[in-house]
């Protein structure tokens, strides 16, 4: 059933963007006083022994740690991050100072002059080097960053009673943001107050991490989010690491300073997805029933630690997808290294965890012979199913009808029977599912949002929150949900833009939790603004977070409860063809099915769809990039591929509706979700084409001739 709520209007912003009315924070600000460029380190691992800086003519500046007012760190979720590396250097481009000026020519020349010498010490590059401690442990005394264990139903006795047991190890590799926008901030002292423009999701974000560093008060701190070309998360927590010596330097010279990565800069030195290895062990009986998993999960995070804890999280209590196995035992861990700090990126954690399990799925069925389809549909979750951390799906699960459609519109079953006998042809499947919003405790106790609904003497109507429009459609989806609630027409509702001075702190622009959170509270103030209503008079509604009711209640040091409240899920079939002689892969056919809750406006969700799809096949073969010796050896968009129309044929998608009590008009989080699946898909369709298990993305050409070579 549609809901009229998903009836497609044109987007507030499609105008302006479309006809490159808009201006990026680039655009603005032409006329800036000073501009700044980052000096970065040029090693990955030691000690700074000496600098020799050049003389500074008049109005020339170079910032650094000796100038930081408060604390030399950047409050992310710990405090590991410094604002500029002062005496040790913990990866190859992390900011050692700020060369700041009016002419950028000069800004250049100075910046060349620089000299540092360094003491390296041996850097550690791989998970491997990190877990056995190569050049000494650099977080506590073992490099983990965070630890999460779970232990669902007992593991010990089904592998001692198991007929069989099947192992493998899974890895994904690095993926960069490629934001439409890169990096780009203007700042200036205002009175006795810091405030800054930034192109960035989370503008609170950046308020607490500079607190400390600039030994202010938070309410002197006043973030102003620009017109946002693009995140992907990329945006997330790197706009601190930006922030911070912009701040220290403003606070210092107080005068307004622009500061805009060039797109070869933001490649090589902004943070990346993290890269994974995921082992699982897996029991099964004489008729291959699994019995239980044994599963080891690492993550990459980096030199410094930013999310990872969270996108541990996420991936762990992923790692289970939609099934429901009834003994796991996951063993999760974030390792320090000494490379470009790993961090937030859409799905957050899950991609990883998706393509490991249903990999491994595959493999399963492949040496059980039989059919990977069919072996899936006894562990599909249910209504009042456990989940992997012991709480329940509250919601009906409706990947039975989902499946049906996809197999329908892709012709799979034919396909995928036709293909046993064509070489080179293959056809893929992959089941998926992603938490709405934080995970576990996260909006309760830690975001606790909270939004205002605002209406003057016209009756235009404002939404004042913190969330962040980027490309995605909030600022129309938010608009239509407070237009449905009070019966007004769309043009009657604006979205004011994200600024800390004057919006309450909702909580970040992540975790899909924007509609399917957020987007309640903007309903639930419109409902008590339409209660209240009287025409031509201003008026104010305070609207703050709750939690659903019926939850099964979060135990963050057991790791025990419902990890979200509702769940967005999906099906992905992806069909190639792979050249026999240079083993490149030709992408055929993409079809998705996806359950959303109820869908805020089809066609912006439908963008969704086709954007995540096309990013996640980028991610899935296209994507390389190789870090060597902690450089990027992919240093440019001309080395660094990215999809483009020529690459994949037109996805076909359907939206399943399942109203969520608990989103706005039933809405569930879309964002991520839509990226989870697609590398497990097509990785299963190569390997049908190629006779050979995949187990690591980016699937590359090379890889493939050596498998074929291999004849595995």
């Amino acid at each position: 059933m549609s809901h009229s709520i998903s009836t497609t209007v044109r987007r507030k912003d499609a105008v302006a963007k479309a006809s490159g009315v808009t201006e990026y924070l680039s655009d603005q600000f032409l006329h800036s006083p000073l501009h700044a460029k980052c000096y970065y380190s040029s090693i990955a691992r030691g000690q700074i022994i000496s600098r020799i800086l050049p003389d500074l003519p008049e109005d020339y500046f170079i910032i650094g740690a000796d100038d930081i007012p408060g604390k030399n760190n950047l409050h992310m979720i710990i405090e590991d991050w410094p604002v500029f590396a002062d005496k040790d250097v913990r990866y190859l481009g992390q900011i050692v100072y700020l060369v700041i000026g009016p002419d950028k020519a000069k800004v250049l020349e100075l910046h060349s002059q620089i000299k540092i010498e360094y003491k390296e010490d041996t850097p550690c590059y791989t998970l491997e080097d990190s877990m056995t401690l190569v050049g000494g442990a650099q977080h506590e005394d073992d490099n983990v960053y965070t630890r999460y264990d779970i232990h669902h139903g007992n593991i010990e006795v089904p592998f001692e009673k198991a007929h069989r047991i099947l192992e493998k190890e899974y890895y994904t590799g690095y993926q960069e943001h490629v934001y439409m926008e890169p990096q780009s901030m203007f700042a200036y002292w205002e009175d006795d107050s810091f405030v800054l423009h930034a192109s960035a999701q989370c503008p609170f974000y950046i308020r607490k991490s500079l607190v400390g560093a600039l030994g202010m008060e938070p309410e002197k701190i006043r973030i102003i989010q620009s017109t946002t070309g693009g995140a992907f998360g990329g945006k997330e927590h790197f706009p601190d690491v930006l922030a911070g010596p912009l701040a220290v330097a403003v606070y210092k010279i107080r005068k307004p300073i622009k500061l805009v990565l060039d797109r070869k800069e933001d490649l090589a030195y902004s943070i990346k997805r993290h890269p994974s290895s995921v082992n699982i062990r897996t029991a099964v009986d004489k008729k291959g029933k699994i019995l239980a998993h044994d599963i080891d999960l690492r993550l990459d995070g980096g030199a410094f630690s930013s999310c990872s804890a969270v996108v541990l999280a996420r991936a762990v209590f992923t790692i289970s997808n939609v099934y429901n196995f009834p003994n796991v035992k996951v063993c999760g861990r974030a390792y320090c290294t000494n490379k470009v700090p790993s961090d937030a990126f859409r799905g957050f954690g899950a991609p990883q965890a998706v393509f490991a399990i249903e990999s491994h799925m595959n493999y399963l069925a492949y040496e059980l012979a039989v059919n990977p389809l069919e072996f899936r549909q006894p562990y599909l979750l249910k209504q009042g199913s456990p989940t992997i951390t012991d709480g329940v799906v509250h919601e009906k699960v409706m990947l039975p009808e989902m499946t049906k459609r996809a197999l329908e519109m892709s012709g799979y079953k034919e396909k995928f029977e036709e293909y046993k006998n064509v070489p080179g042809k293959g056809i893929g499947f992959s089941y998926f599912l992603h938490g709405c919003g934080f995970t576990g405790n996260g909006e309760r106790d830690l975001i606790k949002a909270r939004i205002y609904l605002k209406k003057d003497e016209s009756d235009q109507v404002f939404i004042y929150a913190s969330n962040v429009e980027m490309g995605q459609g909030l600022s129309t989806t938010f608009c239509k949900v407070a237009a449905k609630s009070l019966d007004i027409p769309l043009e009657q509702v604006d979205y004011v833009g994200p600024d800390t001075s004057i919006v309450p702190d909702s909580g970040p622009t992540v975790a899909s939790r924007s509609i399917s959170v957020v987007g309640f509270l903007v309903q639930k103030a419109a409902e008590r603004l339409k209660e209240e209503w009287v025409s031509g008079e201003a008026q104010s509604i305070t609207q703050d977070y709750s939690p659903p009711e019926g939850m099964v209640e979060w135990d963050q040091d057991a790791l025990k409860g419902d990890a979200y409240p509702a769940y967005s899920w999906g099906v992905n079939i992806v069909e190639v063809e792979v050249d026999p002689l240079t083993c490149e892969v030709d992408t055929k056919g993409i079809w998705g099915v996806y359950e959303v809750g109820v869908p805020i406006d089809r066609q912006i969700v439908e963008g969704q769809i086709i954007g995540g799809m096309v990013q996640a096949l980028g991610y899935s073969h296209l994507e390389k990039l190789e870090c060597v010796d902690g450089r990027f050896k992919q240093a440019t968009m001309a080395d660094y591929m990215i999809p483009t129309s020529m690459d994949f044929p037109s996805t076909q998608s359907d939206i399943v509706d399942n109203p969520f009590e608990y989103g706005a008009f039933g809405a569930k989080g879309a964002g991520e979700m839509v990226f989870d699946g697609a590398a497990p898909a097509f990785g299963a369709a190569v390997s049908q084409a190629v006779d050979a298990i995949i187990d690591e993305v980016p699937v590359l050409p090379e890889t493939l001739m050596e498998l074929t070579d291999e004849g595995q």
